[in-house]
């Protein structure tokens, strides 16, 4: 703590003669954290350096104790002034105007008049507000002085997004965006199981050197028919940061350029309409292309080469060019003017970013200056001389999105009652095309990141910018909004990354150690109306990812809304009592259940133990590899034990593929309502797609699935697979837990 009299802030100190209070109150007031918990009975102060760099992200100076007043001064005043919140929300049918639940307006003055404006231009009145008390003839002052107000009973609102606009007898007006949503997502109509899936690993004989949408679709029309998938969950797909000129491109899926369009690499180049129809020298060229692509390819299946996405775009990069200069019929032309038409600015503030970055590089902090402003007269120059680019990348956007919708179509056709389930990173790569369309709504000079925990103690920067808080609401949200609209129109499900993240995320200021972080909270009442909305809207079920650390009470806000979990085999013990793996019955029913995930290690790895000598290898123990090793063995022990006294493990274990099957056999038996199979688990993979904690020491990204002896599997390969098809019998089969006989050891 900085001393009496102190004159500016210290790093791991509270700001001078302001004390704790004075910060930590401006802190609070915009819903930037002073400590945290790791764990229940423990808190960690943020430092103050940390405290006002999050603050100065959003444009509010503590850098001394008299900016630390002012800003105190100012932000009290706006808040005692303000009729409204820049945004509000009405859970439909949840006791509009109910004691327990009051509508966001029922502190104005008595005598406001209140409306809405719907979506549709639609006006709906509200009966003016009463003092509480009117109806026994008491005379009361305005809330705003400390009485009580109320609204009478509202009005039904249609679902939406809204405009909820006052005004007080002393003619003051105020308007706020008003989300309508609903009060819980419905769940999965039945229990239903599906694949997991990184789409780039999955290579088939057509694709070109990584699986493609083609690959997606064809999965999802053979597990849907032939072992009754429901679902079939991939992968980020969002667009990606270009390559470098002297560079490799970030194979990584979860820091794309942009969460709101689907990257054209994963196109399948012979299923766009207008490849048919390539003549003469074009077609010839398209025809070496293809005789490159399947040289490519057959360099990962037969040689043991990584998956290169970069070589991959390269080649298809050409090919999209000479599609490109085939003519659109009538009907395909009128598509492509719907779709430009549908995404308007967004659509043409993506392409911009990517025809500029072919000229001045992939990280537009680098660009001439006017440039980095989307809204620059200058960069509108540039976007009519690069019209023929930006039109291209419009193209390249909308036959993704064709074949996305395709591919969506093919697993209802199969009878899947999900289909696709797109997966939602927690935010964008800083140089991309999002970071730069959007500036306004990000938080210059910070990354969303980890606080240090009992897995990483030096917490985690994962070089993703943050979006301002303040300013979604000032939006109703409008960057939320269309990037799930986006993201929900070709899928039966999303899965949200780090779902946390609508709650509160972990800020690190730029330069400084992800120690020296702090938590900036969301407004997760409007984050999750404007998620219950939109997955409303398409009919999608949702999914968080809420492994780790998580703050109490948001898993039960999420089930209270719908939102499906993710529970993780390995993960589910007993904490609380015993310690020992929770037995089948005990597991949440709202869930995605699965055995590992693309940063676990794959089944086959974690029962022999290959996974950690492979972070021993790498250097990554924080322990001797014995102790390791015994650790991770008593654990997969525990769980085989825990599977044969349910009967669930023929023989009692030994045979690796029995025991695949029978962790399999256990998830089925739980509640959960969805059930995941890692697609690699099927064929007894070893590797996992994603080694957290590494980067160039492991080949993350870039691994195609591949068989217990390592060997790369294709598509056809896996359908025809003895192997997979006795593993997904345990799919058609379920077998009951059996009732541990008196006297069993308890688990």
């Amino acid at each position: 703590m900085a001393p009496p009299g102190a004159t500016g802030p210290t790093t791991g100190s509270t700001v001078g003669p302001t004390g704790p209070t004075g910060l930590s109150r401006l802190a609070d007031l915009h819903g930037v954290a002073t400590s945290y918990s790791p764990s229940p009975d423990r808190t960690v102060p943020a430092t103050d350096a940390a405290v006002i760099a999050a603050l100065a992200a959003l444009d509010v100076d503590a850098s001394t104790p008299d900016a630390v007043r002012r800003g105190l001064t100012s932000r009290e005043a706006e808040l005692a002034a303000r009729l409204l919140p820049p945004t509000v929300v009405v859970w439909q049918g949840a006791g509009q105007g109910a004691p327990e639940a009051p509508p966001p307006w029922a502190g104005l003055p008595p005598g406001t008049r209140v409306w809405v404006e719907t979506e549709r231009g639609e006006r709906v009145e509200f009966p003016e507000i009463v003092p509480r008390g009117n109806r026994v003839g008491e005379r009361e002052t305005s809330p705003r002085s400390g009485a009580q107000a109320e609204p009478r009973e509202a009005p039904h609102l249609p679902l939406g997004v809204h405009r909820l606009r006052a005004t007080t007898p002393d003619a003051q007006t105020a308007t706020a965006h008003l989300i309508v949503a609903p009060p819980r997502l419905p769940p999965p109509r039945e229990k239903t199981y599906g694949i997991l899936v990184q789409l780039y690993s999955l290579l088939s004989r057509r694709s070109w050197g990584m699986g493609d949408l083609g690959d997606l679709a064809e999965l999802a029309a053979w597990s849907g028919r032939t072992i009754g998938a429901g679902f079939v969950q991939v992968n980020p797909l969002h667009a990606a940061v270009p390559k470098p000129q002297d560079g490799a491109s970030d194979p990584s899926p979860y820091r794309p350029s942009s969460r709101r369009f689907p990257d054209p690499v994963h196109l399948r180049v012979e299923d766009i309409p207008e490849y048919a129809h390539l003549e003469g020298e074009a077609r010839d060229l398209a025809a070496h292309l293809t005789r490159r692509a399947a040289a490519l390819r057959e360099s990962v299946l037969q040689q043991g080469q990584l998956i290169d996405r970069d070589a991959v775009w390269a080649l298809k990069l050409k090919a999209l060019e000479l599609i490109r200069e085939v003519p659109l019929g009538p009907g395909r032309r009128a598509a492509y003017n719907d779709f430009l038409a549908e995404h308007g600015e967004a659509l043409e503030d993506h392409a911009t970013w990517y025809a500029l970055a072919e000229r001045y590089g992939p990280d537009w902090h680098t660009w001439p200056a006017p440039l980095r402003d989307p809204a620059s007269p200058r960069t509108a120059r540039a976007r009519r001389e690069l019209m023929d680019r930006v039109d291209f990348h419009c193209r390249l956007a909308w036959l993704t999105d064709a074949q996305l919708a395709a591919a969506q179509r093919s697993a209802r056709d199969a009878g899947m009652g999900i289909g696709l389930v797109h997966d939602l990173a927690v935010g964008v790569h800083p140089a991309g095309a999002d970071a730069w369309a959007q500036q306004r709504h990000f938080a210059a000079g910070m990354s969303v990141g980890a606080p240090p925990d009992a897995f990483n103690a030096r917490g985690q920067d994962w070089g993703l910018p943050p979006w301002r808080p303040d300013r979604l609401a000032e939006s109703g949200y409008a960057p939320y909004r269309a990037l799930l609209r986006a993201l929900l129109r070709n899928a039966g499900a999303i899965r949200i990354d780090h779902v946390m993240g609508l709650f509160r995320l972990w800020w690190v200021p730029e330069g400084r150690a992800p120690t020296e972080g702090t938590y900036v909270r969301y407004d997760a009442e409007a984050m999750l109306a404007v998620l219950a909305l939109e997955a409303h809207r398409a009919g999608a079920l949702v999914i968080g990812e809420d492994l780790g650390t998580v703050e109490p009470g948001v898993r039960e806000t999420l089930q209270r809304h719908g939102v499906l979990g993710t529970s993780v085999l390995w993960f589910e013990r007993d904490w609380t009592g015993t310690g020992r793996p929770l037995p089948p019955e005990r597991w949440r029913a709202d869930c995605l259940a699965t055995a590992t995930t693309h940063d676990l290690p794959s089944t086959a790895a974690r029962i022999t133990g290959e996974h950690v000598q492979l972070r021993d290898r790498l250097g990554l123990l924080a322990r001797t590899a014995a102790v390791e090793q015994a650790e991770a063995a008593a654990d997969v022990a525990e769980w085989l034990a825990l599977l044969s006294r349910l009967g669930m493990l023929p023989g009692g274990g030994g045979n690796e593929q029995e025991e695949i099957r029978a962790v399999h056999r256990f998830l089925l038996a739980t509640p959960a309502r969805m059930i995941g199979v890692w697609l690699p688990d099927a064929v007894g993979d070893r590797r996992p797609q994603n080694l957290p904690g590494t980067w160039d020491q492991y080949p993350n990204w870039r691994l195609p699935v591949a068989d217990a002896d390592g060997r790369p599997v294709t598509l056809e390969e896996l359908a025809a697979s003895p192997r997979v098809h006795a593993f997904m019998d345990v799919f058609r089969t379920r077998v009951e837990p059996r009732t541990a006989p008196p006297g069993a050891r308890p688990v």
